[in-house]
C-alpha cells in the first residue's frame, strides 16, 4: 500500500513539474506566438531601392583657404541639405546646398597694418550650391555606397571689417564656379531612415583684387579642399 501511495505522488509530482516548466515557457514567449517560440523581427526587410526621392540633412564640415596665399586653413562647419530624384534603378539627379561659417588667420596685404586695426581671426563663409548626377553602387538592405559629381556655384564672404578683403589677403566677396566629387556611404536603419556619411572634394575658383606684394597664384585662383557632412536621411513612399 505504501508503495502505490508513493509511486501516485511521484507521478503526480512530475506532472506538476512539467506543467510548470510548460506554463513558464508560454509566459516567457513572445504574445505573437502560438507556440511558445518567439518571433524574430528584421527592420531591414522591407528595405528597397526603388524610392522616387529622398532628402538627407547633415552636420558638415569643410577645410578651405580664404586667401591665395593664407598659409593658415579655415575650418568651417555649418549644414548639408541634399535632395535626389531617381530616374532609373542606379541613376538620380541630386541637388545640394552647403552652408559653412568659421574663422580664419589673417595677414598683412597691400600696406594695412593687421596687428594696429585688431584683427584676430576674422569669421568667413562659404555658401554652395551644385546639382549633377548621382549613381548607386553596391548596395544591400544593410546599406550602400553612392557616387556624385555636381557642379554649380560658391558664394565666398570674408566678414573682416574694418578692412577690405585685400587687407587681410583675402578672395574678393564673391560669387564664383564650383564643383563637388564625392558621394554618400550610407547605413541603413529602416525602410525609410538611413544613417549617412558624405565625404568630398571641394573645388572652387576664387578671383583677388590685390597684387602688391606680388602673389605667387595669378587671380582667379583654383582651390582643392575637403569637406564631409554626417546626417541622416530619409526616402520617400512613392515609387518608380
Amino acid at each position: 500500500m505504501r508503495i502505490h501511495v508513493r509511486s501516485s505522488f511521484s507521478f503526480v509530482a512530475i506532472a506538476a513539474f512539467c506543467c510548470g516548466t510548460s506554463a513558464l515557457a508560454q509566459s516567457t514567449a513572445s504574445p505573437t506566438a502560438g507556440n511558445g517560440t518567439y518571433i524574430a523581427s528584421d527592420p531591414l526587410a522591407n528595405v528597397r531601392y526603388d524610392n522616387r526621392y529622398d532628402l538627407s540633412l547633415g552636420a558638415a564640415y569643410g577645410h578651405i583657404h580664404a586667401g591665395p596665399n593664407a598659409l593658415q586653413g579655415a575650418n568651417l562647419g555649418g549644414l548639408d541639405l541634399t535632395g535626389s530624384y531617381w530616374f532609373r534603378k542606379r541613376w538620380a539627379v541630386e541637388g545640394s546646398g552647403r552652408a559653412y561659417l568659421g574663422t580664419s588667420g589673417a595677414g598683412s596685404i597691400g600696406g594695412d597694418n593687421v596687428g594696429q586695426d585688431n584683427v584676430r581671426g576674422p569669421f568667413v563663409s562659404q555658401y554652395l550650391f551644385v546639382g549633377g548626377p548621382e549613381w548607386l553602387g553596391p548596395h544591400n538592405k544593410h546599406g550602400d555606397i553612392m557616387v556624385h559629381v555636381l557642379a554649380g556655384g560658391a558664394h565666398f564672404d570674408s566678414h573682416d571689417y574694418p578692412l577690405s578683403p585685400a587687407g587681410v589677403g583675402f578672395y574678393n566677396n564673391q560669387i564664383a564656379p564650383a564643383m563637388v566629387f564625392g558621394g554618400h556611404i550610407d547605413l541603413n536603419r529602416s525602410a525609410h531612415w538611413v544613417f549617412r556619411v558624405t565625404p568630398d572634394a571641394l573645388f572652387t575658383r576664387y578671383g583677388f583684387g590685390f597684387s602688391t606684394p606680388p602673389p605667387t597664384v595669378s587671380s582667379p585662383h583654383d582651390n582643392w579642399n575637403f569637406g564631409i557632412s554626417v546626417g541622416v536621411e530619409y526616402k520617400f513612399k512613392k515609387k518608380r
